[in-house]
């Protein structure tokens, strides 16, 4: 509790203009750690849907892979459909995003 009432004192003597910029630092600072943590979401994302493409290939079909990955179909189909995606972007150029 101290520590805590020590920053809240501490924050009392500076100007509104520093609070506002210490404020506005904390908030660049979490939006950069969540725009960080969605681009890594998107990588695993895009590399499960090509693991999953593999997977039907592998198992012979979407129902198979399905029951081999215990993964609803929609699922399986969904990640198809990221796969080719990615498949369409490498193949002009243009990669993920």
């Amino acid at each position: 509790m101290i520590l805590v009432m020590s920053v809240q004192s501490s924050d009392k003597n500076l100007s509104r203009k520093q609070r506002l910029q210490e404020k506005q630092r904390r908030q660049l600072a979490v939006v950069d750690t969540v725009d960080k943590a969605e681009a890594k979401a998107r990588k695993a994302e895009v590399e499960l849907a090509v693991a999953v493409a593999e997977a039907v290939q592998v198992f012979g079909d979407e129902q198979a892979a399905s029951e081999g990955l215990d993964m609803p179909v929609d699922a399986i189909r969904r990640f198809l459909g990221m796969a080719q995606d990615v498949a369409a972007d490498a193949g002009d150029g243009s990669g993920p995003s």
